[in-house]
């Protein structure tokens, strides 16, 4: 994974300001506020600072008015205890829908620890609010280096967790690599992107998987709602507020065209920008053709656009031979998973000089011609580092698909060989309905005579 944290090369002379209200990152190598901080003494885990927790726990309230769905799960839980005597470790965003996730399985009777799986996105006083006001023992600082990224996750799995909730497959990887003495303890696991998928698949396919992981991600209601819906909009959101730019007149490329390339493509066009789709699936690609955007390489693409947005869950999707053929003022932003879709070495290596926040969350590197090209949110995820992440709407159906998997897992897992299962169709279609119920949305229902003409071959046409 390339690490988006380098701020020069040793040639380059940038600089850096600090906004009002924004903690400075942590230089490379350097952890902040160490495991004795406030946090490690009051026994939470590691977290910025306890006094946050009053605004973390309005924070939360917030986001509860929008995820009826978890709330009904949450009420549920309490009376079933799905989770009574368990241990869960999660590596998740720590965002306040995140936490409204984290009580429901608290609620069940869930023991819980927290890290962080991005940690540009950890809303600090989310997590003071989890540690001290919910029980959860959570490791998460905004704006860890790598190191301590993944010494919060090797923290959050000494809880010797019988179920896992993962953001990415960091913390499955962990469990198998750096932990394996855990593994006989662990019943199984939920994932929740499309890269953490992918991954966990090539680790079946070897046969190095040790239990059950549901794909949570791959559901209908979370292709919909979550990626096409929840991705477009967020993604655009963080863009626009990291560059107040105008996308009307302007050439997107937009890199991926599944489920959140989909959604990130449609809400660019309804902006009034002409849009241009890579691809490297033919299917996928003529879908771009026939809903009317134009399809290129990226070699192609790279002289002609404005703004580069990556969507592939892949890596070097923009690699040193599009940077070197940019426009002057592109703008780089990435809305996959891990910070590897953009060349982020290959950038800084290129430049004579780095701009560190120009804007907040927006680096300026300068090529040796004069050209500058703007990278957002240091190539992580810009949706969640600009801005808010996915509305607590499009979260509360996504988070409650995966509550449900948790629990049917629980009390399934034993019965599972280690492999990638697939959510049960019925799970879905219950998150579903919740969501229906809950916005006052009524369905129709089949009649009698419309259930027997379904379930038999015998009727004719």
């Amino acid at each position: 994974m390339a690490n988006a944290k380098a701020s020069t090369n040793g040639r380059a002379a940038g600089s850096r300001t600090t906004r009002p209200g924004r903690r400075p990152r942590p230089a490379p190598g350097l952890d902040g506020p160490g495991l004795d901080g406030p946090g490690d003494e009051a026994g939470l885990g590691d977290i910025a600072d306890p006094l946050l927790a009053e605004s973390g726990s309005a924070r939360i309230e917030w986001a509860q008015r929008s995820m009826p769905v978890l709330e009904s799960l949450r009420q549920r839980f309490t009376a079933t205890g799905p989770f009574a005597g368990l241990t869960v470790a999660a590596c998740l965003n720590v965002t306040a829908e995140t936490a409204i996730l984290v009580r429901a399985l608290r609620a069940g009777g869930a023991s819980v620890s927290l890290a962080a799986s991005n940690p540009l996105s950890t809303q600090d006083d989310v997590a003071a609010a989890l540690a001290t006001r919910h029980g959860i023992a959570v490791f998460a600082r905004a704006g860890v280096d790598r190191p301590t990224y993944y010494r919060h996750i090797e923290q959050a799995l000494t809880v010797a967790p019988d179920l896992v909730v993962d953001d990415g497959c960091d913390l499955v990887n962990t469990l198998h690599t750096q932990r394996p003495d855990l593994l006989p303890g662990v019943r199984g696991g939920c994932e929740s992107t499309t890269t953490g998928v992918i991954r966990l698949r090539r680790m079946a396919a070897e046969g190095a998987l040790r239990f059950p992981v549901v794909a949570a991600n791959d559901t209908a209601t979370r292709r919909l709602v979550d990626s096409t819906f929840g991705t477009g909009q967020s993604v655009l959101d963080g863009i626009l507020r990291a560059t107040n730019t105008l996308l009307a007149g302007k050439t997107v490329v937009v890199a991926g065209f599944g489920p959140s390339g989909r959604g990130v493509a449609d809400r660019a066009r309804g902006l009034g920008a002409e849009v241009i789709v890579t691809e490297i699936d033919p299917v996928r690609a003529l879908e771009a053709v026939l809903r009317g955007f134009r399809v290129l390489p990226m070699a192609a693409a790279a002289p002609a656009a404005h703004l580069f947005i990556t969507v592939t869950g892949s890596t070097e999707v923009i690699s040193a031979e599009h940077l070197a053929v940019m426009r002057d003022g592109a703008i780089l932003a990435n809305a996959g998973h891990f910070d590897v879709e953009i060349d982020v070495r290959a950038l800084t290596d290129l430049a004579v000089a780095v701009q560190r926040d120009l804007r907040p969350h927006v680096d300026s590197f300068e090529l040796p011609d004069g050209r500058r090209l703007l990278l957002l949110a240091e190539g992580r995820v810009v949706n969640l580092v600009a801005a808010e992440g996915h509305p607590a709407q499009a979260m509360d159906l996504s988070f409650g698909v995966q509550a449900l998997a948790l629990a049917w897992l629980a009390g399934h897992a034993d019965q599972l060989p280690p492999a990638v299962h697939e959510v049960p169709g019925p799970i879905d279609a219950e998150a579903a309905r919740l969501e229906l119920a809950a916005i006052g949305t009524q369905l129709d229902s089949l009649t009698p005579a419309q259930a027997a003409y379904r379930e038999s071959w015998r009727l004719g046409s």
